[in-house]
């Protein structure tokens, strides 16, 4: 098979001819048919960042596919040709947290990813069949859909809550559709720029600004009083301060932007709100099971996320041309072009 190959933090990944790899007890193979591309790729293939992939992995965690393969003892039932997605790790399996379908949660968690090669191996006990309703597309979407859904179920929010968002990328987009989904009509996202104000508003936005000085008075101005809940979803150094400055007193601040450089703010500022800051970390299996089942139900918004799709033989160009910036949401790659 060929799979985009990472070596070191900086340099281009390479596409190389691997074996197809065998399932082993409890995992499926799955022929990879849609990948999305995640800011994290970008991050962890940063010389720039203090975290990267391990060297010589096929890197793609945003993906869904078909199964091939069934190893010994997998639960679930599949069958080649299930069309499923899945979660891109795996646990002990015997440990509380995986008993729970939890894998983050499991101190031996361990990546599998694989989505930018042909063929990837998942753990049947993670995976999700898709329905015949949903594309492949669709369900290389339910990874970061299902961010979204565990920081909501993290918020305590509540129908009628007042909501900002911070960060217009696929993880705060996740945040607006969700919180619409709970019933919340006050739903303002903050962004450096309003390159992505239509597709926040497709998702459920209500109000967009532009970040700067004085966010905290306009979020308040624009939702008619401080936010109960703000999702950090910016991933940069501040906006963990930003969050706590604009939230209500009791309020709560989900930070799942992921930020791996240093970050400071004032404990006492939060303490005297009497805050509640959670960080989010990725998602449990229930979450990608809503998520489905919200694509199911025709709740498909989140399509408007995709901007285009690459096959694999582009993706080591166009991941570094997105370090540039530029208009793109999610871009999809599709291994078997």
């Amino acid at each position: 098979m060929k799979a985009a190959v990472f070596h070191a933090p900086g340099k281009p990944l390479s596409i190389k001819d691997m074996a197809v790899p065998d399932p082993g007890p409890g995992q499926l193979l799955i022929k990879i048919h849609r990948c999305g591309i995640c800011g994290s790729d970008l991050t962890m293939t940063d010389p720039a960042s203090p975290v990267s992939f391990a060297p010589d992995c096929v890197p793609g965690h945003e993906f869904s596919g078909e199964v091939v393969a069934i190893g010994k003892g997998a639960d679930g039932g599949f069958a080649p040709g299930d069309r499923v997605t899945a979660i891109p790790v795996a646990g002990c399996g015997a440990c509380e947290a995986c008993d729970v379908h939890d894998p983050y949660g499991c101190a031996n968690c361990a990546y599998l990813m694989g989505g930018f090669g042909e063929y990837a191996l998942v753990d049947a006990r993670l995976t999700v069949r898709l329905p015949q309703s949903l594309s492949f597309e669709d369900g290389a979407l339910v990874e970061p859909l299902a961010c979204g859904s565990q920081a909501l179920r993290l918020s305590g929010i509540r129908s009628g809550s007042r909501v900002l968002v911070l960060g217009a990328g696929a993880i705060g987009l996740s945040a607006i559709y969700w919180a619409r989904r709970a019933g919340c009509t006050s739903i303002v996202a903050a962004a450096p720029s309003r390159r992505r104000q239509s597709l926040a508003e497709t998702m459920g936005a209500t109000g967009f600004l532009s970040t700067g000085d004085d966010l905290a008075a306009e979020a308040a101005e624009a939702l008619g009083g401080a936010p109960d809940v703000v999702f950090e979803c910016a991933g940069k150094p501040g906006a963990i301060s930003s969050a706590l400055a604009c939230v209500a007193t009791r309020g709560t601040v989900v930070s799942s932007g992921m930020c791996f450089a240093h970050d400071n703010f004032v404990p006492g500022f939060a303490t005297m709100k009497q805050v509640r800051l959670q960080f989010s970390m990725a998602y449990e299996l229930q979450d990608f099971k809503t998520s489905v089942a919200a694509l199911d139900a025709g709740h498909v918004e989140p399509r408007a996320m995709v901007t285009r799709s690459v096959s694999l033989m582009e993706l080591p160009q166009v991941l570094e041309d997105l370090r540039r910036g530029g208009d793109d949401c999610k871009v999809m790659v599709k291994p078997q072009n």
